[in-house]
């Protein structure tokens, strides 16, 4: 079965066509700009890649120009598009409802139209991508929706509900959500398989770090507690944003800033994290690099996630009563050998050491960086968050 892996937001739409015989990644590319002039299209296939203007007026547009590419020209990887046995949608939020990936239907875009408010830039944005989904290859196609919340269902009440008033959680389902779901859930399989145990034996703290940042903790298999809240604002301080904060900083900073809510909201969001306190960039590298030259600021915005990465490890031991193995992914934690130093170090009274000249030479989508004796193994593996989703898409469709 080939099937197609969508992530769709306002103005774009990421694909890529997995034959899962072998799950060999058969084409992928980017739709960008939708619904703009400049709209263009990088395609990559048959190991060329190219990128090349389109007039991309809406999503249903972009979605005919990506069935193009992949049956016309040197970007050709399938005969016709009925080769393509399904559709996986990458979809932000599913809120209580969804606690697992299913199969699309009218009820269900419906159901994902309520939970908007809950991801108002996200949730929208993937309906428009189901939508023209439709269109383009028809209601005989079965399409699958993957949630980055489900992964987390399985916290308990004590780990994600808030202290107010429970009615606002009956109410208006104000809780811990959790994201990065899809890539917590491949990285913690290939952990159990990496190290030859079934998953519903093994403890793991999985930490997904790059632009956005995230951490779980995941017991027999089941996420027991997870740093995002009910928006991916919270947990960590990331590329942008503020991660954990007072709430009472909020309205301080509202009224005394005399400002809208809305631009409270592209504070914490957009000009917070590694950048606002840095003020050099929310790229952790371009940090770091400012940090080698002297610039204090920098210095600073790195030693301040590397420390809250180190708290909510140490205190997810103590939530699971212990640790088999700690797990990097993302683009901070494949690449960074020195956050990854930084994070695990003296954690020795843990178990956790890791070897220098493993952590600095990295290999492979698995790497073990383990210090000999390390009570708890330490691995750095690729996530795959497509793959994933084309795996819970296979899933869904079997079954029908």
């Amino acid at each position: 079965m080939k099937i197609l892996v969508i992530n769709c937001g306002s103005s774009s739409l990421k694909y890529q066509l997995i034959d899962m015989d072998g799950e060999k990644v058969l084409c992928k590319g980017l739709c960008e700009r939708i619904g703009m002039e400049s709209s263009m299209v990088t395609h990559e296939a048959n190991g060329k890649k190219a990128t090349t203007p389109a007039i991309l007026p809406t999503h249903t547009e972009a979605f005919t120009e990506v069935v193009r590419k992949m049956t016309t020209g040197e970007g050709k990887c399938i005969e016709d598009v009925k080769e393509i046995g399904a559709i996986g949608h990458r979809v932000v939020h599913g809120g209580e409802k969804f606690q697992s990936s299913c199969l699309i239907t009218d009820e269900v875009i419906q159901t994902l139209r309520e939970l908007s408010p809950l991801a108002p830039l996200h949730n929208p944005a993937g309906i428009l991508g189901i939508e023209s989904a439709r269109k383009v290859f028809g209601m005989e196609v079965p399409q699958v929706a993957v949630f980055d919340t489900a992964f987390h269902s399985t916290m308990p009440p004590k780990a994600y509900m808030y202290a107010i008033p429970y009615e606002y959680y009956e109410k208006y389902g104000v809780r811990r959500y959790g994201f990065h779901g899809t890539s917590h859930k491949y990285v913690s399989y290939k952990a159990a398989e990496y190290l030859e145990e079934p998953i519903t034996r093994l403890k793991l703290i999985t930490c997904h770090l790059g632009n956005g940042s995230s951490i779980a903790a995941v017991d027999q298999g089941k996420v027991v507690d997870t740093s995002m809240g009910m928006t991916p604002l919270a947990g960590l301080m990331m590329g942008t944003r503020c991660g954990d904060l007072d709430p009472s900083v909020v309205n301080y900073l509202k009224y005394t800033l005399n400002i809208t809510g809305h631009e409270l909201d592209e504070i914490l969001n957009k000009k917070s994290g590694l950048l606002g306190i840095s003020g050099v960039s929310s790229d952790k590298r371009d940090v770091e690099a400012a940090a080698a030259a002297g610039n204090e600021r920098a210095k600073l915005a790195s030693d301040m996630l590397n420390y809250q990465i180190k708290k909510l490890v140490g205190a997810y031991i103590a939530a699971m009563g212990g640790v088999d193995a700690i797990v990097f992914t993302g683009g901070i934690g494949e690449h960074d050998a020195v956050a990854r130093a930084k994070i695990c170090h003296h954690m020795d009274w843990l178990g956790i050491r890791i070897d220098t000249d493993k952590n600095r030479d990295i290999r492979g989508d698995v790497c073990e960086i383990t210090a000999w004796g390390a009570r708890v193994r330490t691995l750095v593996i690729a996530t795959d968050e497509e793959l994933m989703i084309a795996r819970d898409t296979k899933e869904v469709v079997d079954k029908l």
